[in-house]
């Protein structure tokens, strides 16, 4: 099936009590492969086509207030409507688990499929001093798994989790196992597993009040310092990447989601031709595996990194390598796809001849 249908079997299978959307390409498979399985009908989840990206994301805040478990998916300029919202379940502590999959810009761009949402994605993308837990699919296998992961993610540190996948995979179709169906939390497990959800009660019993507003300075700055300790701890305990031949390798090329696949023939074909190359994929774009980078890139000549954008992933390998040895780009844009022999013919260009 394509990633995108697989997000929608997923989302079922692991217990999701509501998703929340706005049509989209190269995304919109995913609602309507949700209408289409009526899981309101067998596991009770909501499905809702909302009027515009921004109530939809304003739906997922109030579905994780309540303590659900929701989500949403869209692509570029939609995930960019949605960023005020995004910014307040941060603020406010809440897990929620959000699908960009990403086409080309700026502005309406193309549905043509880009990676150059990494620094929104990354960087918080809206405003404050916030992090998304953000994984990057190179499978649809990958886009299945972590719709796991991420609501588990999103749940034990209570943030907004993202999977940042590109239109490849959004499109692709591929063999997929399915997991199985995970039982949908009582309303009592909703209660004792999230403290902080808003509950409905009134009279004598206080009410919690979920919120990012806090207008008192001291008091948000203790806001922002809780976040930043659990960002910390995030950075420790989840940073994810995926190593192929960097052992015996002389070249590393570092790419993520769809991109990092045609690296592995690239790897291939420089290797016949007696180029040793070894690959890092990263799998959390943040946090980024800044440890695992600096290790494999010890006794390295240099990195190539490969990405469908204009150059963006490349500031986090040079801040974790140090500039101690020569790191270039490569990057299509405009919806190309690099081919295999590009890339090589760029690791010869940009890395082996200077």
């Amino acid at each position: 099936m394509k990633g995108n249908e697989a997000v929608a079997h997923a989302a079922i299978r692991y217990g999701c009590d509501g998703y929340f959307g706005y049509p989209i390409t190269p995304q919109s498979e995913v609602l309507e492969t949700l209408e289409a399985l009526m899981p309101w009908e067998t596991t009770g989840m909501v499905v809702l086509q909302a009027e515009s990206e921004v109530a939809a994301i304003n739906m997922v805040y109030g579905g994780a207030a309540s303590g659900k478990a929701v989500m949403t998916s869209s692509s570029s300029p939609g995930i960019s409507l949605k960023q005020e919202g995004i910014s307040y379940m941060a603020g406010a502590f809440l897990p929620a688990l959000i699908l960009n999959v990403m086409r080309g810009g700026p502005g309406l761009g193309t549905i043509q499929p880009s990676q150059a949402d990494y620094f929104q994605a990354t960087k918080g993308g809206g405003h404050g001093d916030y992090h998304l837990i953000v994984l990057a699919p190179s499978s649809v296998q990958e886009m299945v798994d972590f719709v796991g992961l991420g609501f588990d993610l999103a749940f034990k540190y209570r943030v907004p989790s993202m999977i940042l996948a590109d239109g490849i995979v959004g499109q692709m179709m591929e063999k997929v196992v399915l997991p199985p169906f995970r039982p949908r939390r009582t309303d009592e497990e909703i209660r004792k597993q999230c403290p902080w959800a808003t509950n409905g009660r009134t009279g004598k019993r206080k009410r919690n009040v979920v919120t990012s507003l806090e207008l008192e300075s001291s008091r948000m700055e203790e806001v922002n310092h809780r976040l930043q300790e659990c960002y910390r701890e995030i950075e420790k305990a989840e940073t994810r990447c995926e190593e192929i031949d960097t052992d015996d390798a002389d070249y590393l090329i570092v790419a993520f989601g769809s991109i990092a696949r045609i690296c592995a023939k690239a790897m291939e074909l420089a290797r016949e031709k007696g180029i040793k190359v070894g690959i890092l994929r990263p799998i959390t774009l943040w946090p980024f595996p800044k440890e695992a980078v600096r290790k494999a890139a010890d006794g390295k000549k240099g990195i190539l990194c490969v990405e469908l954008n204009a150059g963006q992933m490349i500031e986090d390998v040079r801040l974790a390598i140090h500039d101690c040895i020569p790191v270039e780009h490569y990057g299509r844009l405009g919806g190309i796809i690099p081919s295999p022999t590009e890339i090589v013919e760029a690791l010869e260009n940009k890395i082996i001849e200077k």
